[in-house]
């Protein structure tokens, strides 16, 4: 494919290099397999980890898809760490081959699929490859459907149909893929072509969507909008570091010695007629984002779309001595996204260095058995009596799920977060609570509160469990029929 002289797109493409641009996608997949036991669970995977195990057609606070995709794993891998992190590996090699697929429909050849394909190793494609997040399912989902959308866009209104079709399947991931489509047609409302926003097949694209969505859509009406809730909530708890942190993080999404390349893409998609809408969708989805309060993460998809666009631009600015620049910036980019988004540095060295200030992802994985033993302890150092009426109550999900992977003969336990409050509430002869992480919050609840122990992960990394305490509360001041939704939260 080439840009004419007047503006619009030649449509014939350049060959597949499906050989090379296959090796890549493996290796990059190998590379974020191999590194998949090395540290432990990141707290969300723990979560969907408990989700499984009670299937359902959505949750308080997401839809099914990411929780099946780990009841799935160890319903045919076992129990493991590893096996739980299938998907994100799988994720990585796919989102290789889309970004390489696009740069080929944007007239890349060889060297630009490759390039393209070295856009999944970026910072955080990387983080969300490495771990099971339902950020993983968004990328491949994503990369998909913006690469139908630019078919459709370039001639062939018959790849609405699947776009649609990868819309609804993305609905029972997260609503994400929703908004960067409503930007896209935002933008083909501002600036054309138009006339598709006429197209029957458009339009048959979002029927597609809709059918295939319809149980997820049927669960979020009949449930009040859950998804609302919890968007409402991230805002709350998280608005204000996301607007704070909204431009450094697009920046480094993909890693700063790229950031040209994909500028580049930007400038080249405006210049295009018929993919003008494709730029513009970018700034239109920053600025949602920005107004809604969501996460500085979610134009990633329309970042990794705009760096494809870029990488023919790129190949082409480094023919002859150029190469080197060009190579050398790439292969910076890769070793810095490395050393951030997967376990290369020993747990021991990581205090020692800004990695798990800088990546939440990592300092989330660390201490999970440790605290679990902790807690134990404090369980243990109950007299029987008080055992024999003992719950454990976590602040947060993460909690919970570490002692449903890790803990032996321990009292049941509950917890006010998210999905996990509508669980229940413990039974009314439970006199003594064993409270993980709360602080302070909780002596109003109880007669009496008193810190057991510290929690200490042993490495200094900072997370939410870190210095935080283990409290040992007696005697609710009221039935927990009463108390239980004063400990519901969202976050």
């Amino acid at each position: 494919m080439r840009q004419t002289g007047d503006g619009t797109v030649d449509a014939r493409r350049p060959a597949m290099a499906w050989g090379p641009v296959g090796v890549v996608a493996v290796l990059l997949g190998a590379v974020v397999a191999a590194g998949s036991n090395l540290y432990g669970y990141h707290r969300d995977e723990l979560y969907f980890r408990l989700l499984g195990e009670h299937p359902a057609w959505g949750y308080v606070d997401q839809p099914p898809l990411t929780p099946l995709l780990a009841r799935l794993t160890t319903e045919v891998f076992g129990d493991h760490l590893w096996a739980l992190r299938i998907p994100g590996s799988l994720a990585t090699v796919a989102t290789a081959i889309l970004t390489s697929l696009l740069a080929r429909e944007l007239g890349g050849g060889r060297g630009a699929q490759i390039l393209a394909a070295l856009g999944a190793a970026g910072a955080f494609p990387l983080v969300f490859g490495h771990v099971l997040l339902t950020a993983t399912v968004d990328m491949v989902v994503l990369a998909a459907v913006l690469l139908f959308v630019v078919r459709a866009l370039r001639g062939e209104p018959r790849w609405w149909l699947a776009a649609g079709l990868g819309v609804g399947i993305g609905l029972y991931n997260k609503q994400l893929v929703v908004l960067t489509l409503i930007a896209i047609g935002l933008s083909l409302a501002l600036v054309g072509p138009r006339r598709v926003l006429a197209s029957r097949w458009l339009w048959a694209g979002i029927a597609v969507a809709l059918v295939v969505g319809a149980p997820n859509l049927v669960y979020q009406v009949t449930h009040d909008w859950p998804q609302v809730k919890m968007a409402n909530a991230i805002r709350e708890d998280k608005g204000g570091d996301s607007r704070t942190l909204f431009v450094p993080f697009q920046l480094v999404m993909l890693g700063i010695f790229v950031v040209p390349i994909w500028v580049a893409g930007f400038v080249r998609l405006w210049r295009t007629r018929e993919l003008r809408a494709i730029a513009l969708a970018y700034p239109v989805v920053c600025a949602l984002v920005l107004v809604t309060g969501g996460q500085p993460y979610y134009p990633l998809g329309l970042v990794l779309a705009l760096y494809a666009a870029g990488c023919p631009s790129a190949v082409r600015w480094a023919a002859g001595r150029r190469r080197l620049l060009l190579g050398a910036a790439v292969a910076l980019n890769l070793v810095v996204a490395a050393l951030v988004a997967l376990p290369v540095m020993p747990v021991s060295a990581l205090a020692k260095t800004p990695i798990a200030d800088i990546n939440q992802g990592t300092s989330d994985q660390i201490g999970w058995p440790v605290y679990v033993q902790q807690i134990t302890s404090v369980v243990t150092s109950l007299p029987a009596a008080d055992r024999a009426h003992a719950v454990i109550l976590t602040a947060n999900y993460g909690e919970a799920g570490a002692l449903d992977r890790y803990g032996v003969d321990l009292p049941a336990v509950y917890s006010g977060h998210n999905e996990l409050w509508y669980r229940g509430r413990p039974p009314e002869g439970a006199t003594v609570v064993i409270a993980v992480g709360f602080g302070d919050p909780l002596s109003t609840l109880f007669a009496s509160c008193q810190v057991a122990r510290a929690l200490d992960n042993g490495v200094d990394i900072p997370n939410e469990e870190q210095d935080n305490d283990i409290r040992v509360c007696r005697d609710p001041v009221d039935s927990w029929q009463a108390l239980w939704p004063r400990l519901q939260h969202y976050s």
